[in-house]
């Protein structure tokens, strides 16, 4: 029994320490090449991109699985999600961004989480499919948790220190140190 625990032991050590941080390594080296701004220490598991040079990780950042950093334009230059240092982001997390996303340093976020900076014109006179969107950036500051499946609509800014609660729609400013949840979200309560 022991014998088949220090083997099971191993190949897990194995597995998650050493052939997860070479694929990583892998992973990132690659998408430096074709212009991701990637920091130290960073981990990225598989994730999906549409233009790979409008993303900028900071360092330590732990990126998980299924991850879609979707910029939603034509071609230009510079960064238009920006993720600052030692920051979470849980698996299948969507960035849709057309105009700009500013992640401050410290953040959680957790799985199933969308940020969408955009919407659709709905002018009674034209087709819906045929107006301009209107877009305002996301700007979360540092140190903010953002619970599973909540999702930030444009314009949106999340104060220092604040915390969202699970499957929320973040569709107004949130102040530093506040806690917020619901549909649409409001403040519960404050950080003391």
């Amino acid at each position: 029994m022991k014998i088949k625990y220090l083997v099971s032991q191993s190949l897990f050590v194995i597995r998650f320490r050493y052939i997860k941080k070479l694929a990583s390594y892998l992973r990132c080296s690659k998408l430096r090449l074709v212009g991701m701004k990637i920091g130290k220490n960073t981990v990225l598991s598989h994730c999906h991109l549409t233009w790979p040079h409008q993303v900028q990780l900071g360092n330590k950042c732990l990126i998980e699985h299924g991850v879609y950093f979707h910029y939603d334009g034509i071609y230009s230059e510079g960064s238009s999600i920006v993720i600052g240092n030692n920051v979470f982001v849980g698996n299948h997390t969507e960035f849709n961004i057309t105009a700009k996303i500013n992640v401050g340093d410290n953040c959680l976020i957790a799985s199933g989480c969308k940020f969408i900076d955009h919407n659709h014109g709905f002018n009674y006179n034209e087709l819906i499919n045929s107006q301009l969107c209107s877009e305002k950036p996301i700007d979360i500051e540092d140190d903010v948790w953002i619970g599973c499946n909540a999702t930030i609509l444009k314009g949106v800014t999340i104060g220092k220190g604040a915390v969202v609660g699970a499957k929320s729609l973040v569709n107004k400013s949130i102040p530093p140190f506040e806690i917020w949840a619901g549909i649409p979200a409001k403040k519960i309560g404050e950080r003391k």
